[in-house]
């Protein structure tokens, strides 16, 4: 059992730790009795509660869902377009996002701003490069709030270092040593950590104000990046 101080320090610092400008910190487990929205690849809307979700590698290989009317599903990640799932207990904590002013206008304007700030982790089926072969996968978008031009998925098999947690729930900290990203209308590849200085100049090179401000670019500015990346792509 969580001692009530440690439980009041945690979730001080799970809600004041995440704004609109952080990534958000992966979910790996889901609700089953909280309403999970899934839209279908032919535009087919489908609500109920999650039954079970099975992977391979990391990554969703099915989801079976039950609707309101009682009817069950079972989904590929080729039959779903993007969805909603309710993160379950402490891996909700820190999820809700305040979608800020100033972020608005950065922020991909066909998610659901309700449900994000309600803590609901987004999934979409997206183009992703894996070595020489583009595939279809679905991937969990980690920065709804400003991923107009830049996006930046789960890497599912993505080493973090440590983070404030109980029970194997992460949910402050966590600096994860690879992503998935993708400018708009590209697709993702991985970017990690012990690359990040090589990719730099070819991720950002159209971007002066990127390059000229950061002679040693640092993994941990990688948020700062993608939103001057967005400042930058706004302007032209």
């Amino acid at each position: 059992m969580i001692k009530k101080p440690l439980l009041l320090m945690m979730l001080f610092f799970a809600f004041t730790a995440m704004n609109a400008q952080d990534l958000i910190s992966p979910s790996y487990g889901f609700s089953h009795s909280k309403t999970a929205y899934i839209t279908l690849a032919d535009g087919t809307e489908i609500n109920g509660t999650i039954k079970d979700i099975d992977r391979d590698k990391g990554l969703i290989e099915f989801i079976k869902l039950q609707d309101g009317a009682g009817k069950k599903h079972k989904l590929k990640p080729e039959d779903i377009k993007f969805m909603y799932l309710p993160p379950s207990g402490l891996d909700n904590l820190g999820k809700k996002l305040n979608f800020l002013e100033d972020f608005k206008k950065w922020n991909d304007e066909k998610l659901n701003q309700d449900f994000l700030n309600q803590g609901y982790a987004y999934f979409e089926t997206a183009d992703v490069k894996i070595k020489k072969k583009n595939s279809k996968l679905l991937m969990q978008l980690l920065n709804p709030g400003f991923s107009k031009e830049f996006k930046v998925y789960c890497d599912p098999y993505a080493k973090e270092t440590t983070s404030l947690g109980v029970g194997g729930v992460k949910f402050v900290g966590g600096d994860a040593k690879s992503y998935y990203v993708a400018k708009k209308d590209s697709p993702a590849f991985l970017l990690k950590k012990k690359d990040y200085k090589k990719e730099f100049v070819p991720l950002w090179g159209s971007c002066e104000k990127i390059i000229s401000a950061n002679p040693e670019p640092k993994w941990t500015d990688l948020t700062k990046h993608v939103i001057t990346y967005s400042e930058c792509a706004e302007a032209k």
